[in-house]
């Protein structure tokens, strides 16, 4: 039997309150509404507003785009967001003031950058109800990055706010030569594949003004599939249209649908398989309702290598020191790693919000009742000053499991499987 034909399901030790804070986030998103029309337009400001070169500065003059009028996009997204019984009513405004971006320098300019993307965390156990409320595609190889077309241009700008392109596209006021609004602008969530010099689309923040923040992952995906054809950014490249833009193929995580996006051949180079949740919002920074997930037959870079690109014998992470020794994630909340005692922290010329790299030793990592009780850590040294964000909860444990007790493509298929069986089990009780 293939592995894939697995139709049990399949249980795994606790190791994770990821589950958990999937419902949480959900709840969340429907209690904390927020502004996300300033939201959008602050964001674009930044995109067009940084410096054209790779610097670590940020300008001081960064000026908010104005309020676009109300206008034909406007209503076809009302009328199409009432198909699907969405609401988009933000009444509270986000912590996200353009006038404090505008002042970042270094660092906190890759870390303010890098906090509006929608991260995904890593799969570190299968989602209940995988095979009903989640999308599954093949992620690219590549840079991931924002695309803005704004006042007759478009620009990209990756994760750590450094310029990627600039150029004319036939996306709403991507291009002087078509014409449009000033006061319109579009932003693109992307992955840009340099083998074939291509934008691969995974996400939508704004289109042509209207801000999408608020709205399903459903939504998103429908209005993006549509809006893109429209307007002829996924044709080959031309004069007015520098790069080519294409879509991904996005399915439903079914049985089908996991194995079409694991096995099936792609224009681009894999890099694992991504998983969205059908109900999610565009939620910046890290959250459990997007995953990523990785094996060696999709995906060239599983296990982490060192500055070298060799695989270290012993699992890395990266921690932040906190003011109190303590070393943490960069999740929100954060998760404590293990303290450093005073006297190494004083002698080791350490200060508090140190990245520091450790290696996980032969004590590895143990979990009681799917919390992270003890991890045997041996310091190793500073990161690279590069670097914004310790590694993540999530990032953490799915190394550590990817060279202990991996979870495994079967394990996904056995759970499609599963809560495919149990959905005809309670169709049937319905129909009795």
């Amino acid at each position: 039997m293939a592995p894939h034909d697995i139709r049990r399901p399949f249980k795994r030790p606790a190791i994770s309150d990821q589950q958990k804070r999937r419902d949480l986030s959900l709840l969340r998103q429907n209690q904390n509404r927020r502004d996300a029309q300033h939201q959008a337009r602050c964001l674009a400001s930044t995109v067009v507003s940084l410096p054209n070169q790779n610097s670590e500065t940020v300008s001081e003059h960064l000026e908010l785009l104005p309020e676009p009028e109300t206008g034909e996009a406007d209503a076809q997204f009302s009328e199409a967001e009432g198909q699907f019984g969405h609401s988009q009513a933000p009444s509270s405004s986000r912590d996200l003031d353009i006038r404090h971006a505008s002042k970042l320098r270094g660092p906190e300019v890759r870390m303010w950058f890098a906090k509006q993307l929608m991260l995904p965390e890593w799969m570190i156990d299968v989602p209940d109800r995988l095979s009903l409320d989640w999308y599954v595609f093949a992620r690219p190889s590549g840079k991931r990055c924002f695309v803005v077309s704004l006042d007759g241009t478009t620009i990209s700008r990756l994760r750590n706010g450094s310029l990627l392109h600039r150029f004319p596209s036939a996306l709403p006021n991507g291009c002087r030569k078509k014409g449009g609004s000033g006061q319109s602008y579009t932003i693109l969530d992307c992955i840009f594949h340099e083998l074939d010099q291509t934008y691969y689309v995974i996400d939508m923040v704004c289109w042509a003004g209207v801000s999408f923040y608020e709205c399903t992952a459903e939504f998103r995906f429908f209005w993006l599939n549509n809006k893109m054809l429209e307007t002829g950014a996924c044709e080959a490249p031309s004069q007015y249209h520098r790069y080519r833009f294409s879509l991904l193929t996005i399915y439903n995580c079914d049985y089908e649908g996991l194995n079409t996006a694991y096995t099936g051949s792609v224009p681009y180079v894999k890099d694992g398989l991504a998983f969205y949740n059908k109900n999610a919002h565009y939620q910046t920074g890290n959250t459990p309702l997007a995953l990523v997930w990785k094996d060696e037959n999709c995906s060239q870079y599983v296990i982490d290598t060192d500055g070298k690109g060799q695989i270290p014998h012993q699992q890395q992470v990266a921690l932040e020191l906190q003011g109190d020794g303590k070393l943490t994630t960069s999740d929100d909340p954060p998760v404590v790693f293990g303290c450093l005692n005073k006297e190494f922290i004083e002698k080791s010329e350490l200060l508090p919000g140190n990245l520091l790299r450790f290696a996980v030793g032969e004590g590895g990592l143990n979990f009681l009742d799917g919390k992270l009780e003890k991890a045997d850590l041996q310091y190793l040294g500073k990161v690279n000053r590069a670097r914004a964000f310790a590694d993540t909860y999530s990032k953490v444990v799915f190394q550590h499991m990817v060279r202990h007790s991996p979870l495994r493509i079967e394990h996904l298929f056995a759970s499609v499987s599963s809560s495919h069986d149990q959905d005809e089990v309670h169709d049937v009780e319905m129909v009795v």
